[in-house]
């Protein structure tokens, strides 16, 4: 199976890129879908764009499989979102990957200490928990991660 192409998403696309954040996020079960929440994700898309973010999709043959947002100034991996349809398929792990060839040295990201699966993924993937804050437009409690690349050739040196 080939995976999906990254691509900067495009504004004729953020109807369909909101919507896709929505199930993703709506998959975890802490959140209903709702059209508020469509509406809501669609207008942040806007505002988070405007505010510095690097908008990326995953683009399967012409459908959006999945979201990536960066704050490339601030080493944030903002959102990371697979469509429910292709979860499953490695397609996190090709966006992380992505992710790291933008910003090679060091990355930051939240996530939802709900969402069991998403921040285990991580730290499977070399992300170490910094510490947990509420945010406060959700009132989520966050998990604080960051991801440092190591010099694996001075370690190895006796």
């Amino acid at each position: 199976m080939t995976l999906p192409t990254i691509r900067p998403g495009r504004p004729d696309e953020y109807d369909e890129i909101a919507r896709v954040w929505m199930e993703s996020w709506t998959s975890t079960g802490l959140t209903p879908r709702s059209d508020g929440l469509l509406t809501d994700l669609r207008a942040r898309l806007s505002r988070e764009i405007d505010n510095g973010w690097t908008l990326f999709v995953a683009d399967d043959h012409g459908t959006i499989a999945a979201m990536l947002a960066l704050h490339l100034p601030t080493l944030l991996l903002d959102q990371l979102m697979v469509a429910p349809s292709h979860q499953g398929r490695n397609l996190g792990r090709h966006l992380l990957a992505f992710t790291r060839r933008q910003m090679p040295d060091e990355i930051w990201l939240k996530c939802v200490r709900e969402n069991e699966k998403a921040w285990r993924w991580y730290e499977r993937e070399g992300f170490v928990f910094e510490k947990e804050a509420p945010n406060p437009v959700t009132g989520f409690m966050m998990k604080h991660y960051r991801w440092k690349r190591t010099n694996r050739t001075s370690e190895a040196r006796p």
